[in-house]
């Protein structure tokens, strides 16, 4: 008798064992957790077979009542809906622009100094049948930054502290991608850069509006790929002309990326891309002319800059982005990335962008007697190493806030030349070196992950004037009405958030 109840009492406590376990397993795994530990105990003759089956069938109508109980989920999805993932980031920012402008101007140096804020906050996902999707806001309405400053007063006839007129939503993305076989895709909406290339040519925040499709094809260690963009680049707000009358940016890309083994893999991709439309004012019917107001001496911030410095006339552009990744092993941060990259353009049509330039107002040229031809050429050559691991391209990387794990870091400086009727300057990179033409100069940064989610990055640029009888062509709203730039300083030191 008393063995029997030693037997029963038992039983009763590897059942409430087992219940307890089921209780703190995750549900789709409780069952499967019981069920194994209750066959154990019968391996080992603690339990028989009739009794280990009876508390399995006791344990399965217990999970059962478990899932009628728990309370249905109120956050519903559509049933196109596969998954949904929340990312983005948060960046803090102190920054200091400097500029030397031409001698005899009115200021000949001007400065900037700011704390700035951004958040980027999005949605993306997978879709039934093939497609994917993205959405993402941000607090900015300038395409080339997502960036405000602390302090910004701009309520009208008072001071107001933290004025929040300057802040706001504004929709970055919204794009749907369709990939239907491995070796195609068609990306449609307002997307992430889908192109490979370098902020020289375009600015990484630029998120392009249209159509673009990507072809690849691997050959052993070789992969091959083919993407084509059909941007709408301006709208002229007419309805008698739109959207016929728009200017559509259209780019021809090929390319490839080799790998030597697990350790190094080379990239080279040309591009060729161009304009249609008639545009507007400021477009394709317009001249650039690269100049201020006062051909070479003009500097007041604000200021009106008579001569055009958008215009996208006379753009026929090659543009080939390459770069060489290896690691370096045995050094005394362990095995490190490195990355040997650079960019180079030329515009087919410049002698012709100068061309117009100097004959839409010759006065605008001091000095000169005649268009100054053969500014038609940009590149970029740079070095970059950091912890092995992360993923690192031309806007990729700890120092681009793309990846972040903790104790991770990475190094990247280049020097960028640019002449002024090489590129579209409404495209290219609005910090270095504030979207301008005719400058040159070196970009510099360091990253470091302190947590798997906190980057800290400090960057430092300096440019200068490459042709002192031209102007330094280009409009950002951060230093408006400066032209020409004889020397530029940017220093930007970041803490960023990033989930």
């Amino acid at each position: 008798m008393k063995k029997q109840n030693k037997q029963t009492i038992t039983k009763l406590a590897v059942f409430a064992g087992a219940t307890a376990l089921a209780s703190l397993a995750a549900q789709a795994h409780a069952q499967t957790s019981v069920d194994a530990l209750l066959n154990k105990l019968e391996q080992k003759g603690v339990l028989t077979v009739d009794e280990a089956n009876e508390l399995k069938a006791e344990n399965a109508a217990d999970q059962t009542n478990i899932v009628n109980e728990l309370p249905a989920s109120k956050w519903k999805l559509a049933d196109s809906i596969k998954n949904m993932g929340l990312y983005g980031d948060f960046r803090l920012r102190y920054e200091y622009r400097g500029v030397d402008n031409a001698a005899g101007a009115t200021p000949n140096t001007y400065a900037r100094e700011r704390f700035r804020y951004a958040l980027r906050l999005g949605l993306r996902g997978d879709l039934y049948d093939d497609f994917s999707y993205g959405i993402r806001l941000e607090t900015s309405n300038n395409p080339r930054s997502p960036w405000d400053t602390f302090g910004n007063n701009t309520t009208s006839g008072s001071a107001s502290p933290s004025d929040k007129n300057s802040s706001g939503i504004y929709l970055g993305q919204a794009f749907l991608n369709w990939h239907p076989a491995a070796w195609y895709e068609m990306t449609v909406g307002r997307m992430p850069m889908p192109l490979y290339t370098t902020p020289m040519v375009w600015d990484s925040d630029i998120n392009p509006e249209g159509a673009f499709e990507k072809f690849k094809y691997t050959i052993d260690n070789v992969d091959l790929f083919a993407d084509f963009g059909q941007f709408d680049y301006q709208n002229p707000g007419s309805a008698s002309v739109s959207p016929s009358g728009d200017t559509f940016l259209l780019a021809w890309q090929a390319g490839a990326n080799v790998r030597f083994g697990k350790d190094m893999s080379a990239k080279v991709a040309p591009m060729l891309y161009t304009y249609s439309g008639s545009g507007t004012s400021g477009g394709l019917n317009s001249t650039f002319v690269g100049q201020g107001a006062n051909g070479l001496n003009v500097g007041v911030p604000g200021g009106n800059n008579s001569y055009n410095e958008q215009a996208i006339n006379n753009l026929l552009i090659l543009e080939i982005p390459a770069e060489f990744d290896f690691k370096i092993t045995k050094t005394p941060f362990g095995t490190l990335q490195a990355r040997l990259f650079g960019d180079f353009a030329y515009n087919f049509q410049g002698g012709d962008r100068a061309n117009a330039a100097y004959h839409a107002n010759p006065a605008a040229f001091p000095g000169l007697s005649g268009p100054a031809t053969g500014q038609d050429i940009a590149y970029q050559v740079g070095f970059g190493v950091g912890s092995a691991g992360p993923v690192y391209g031309p806007t990729q990387g700890l120092v681009y806030g793309s990846t972040s794990k903790k104790n991770t870091w990475e190094a990247r400086a280049y020097w960028q030349h640019i002449e002024q009727y090489a590129l579209d300057v409404n495209l290219i990179d609005s910090d270095f070196f504030e979207g301008r033409g005719n400058l040159q100069g070196v970009f510099t940064a360091f990253s470091y992950s302190f947590t798997d989610a906190i980057i800290g990055t400090i960057r430092y640029g300096y440019a200068n004037q490459i042709n002192s009888r031209l102007g330094t062509g280009g409009s950002n709203l951060d230093i408006p009405g400066i032209n020409p730039i004889k020397n530029y300083n940017l220093v930007q030191m970041d803490l960023t958030w990033r989930f």
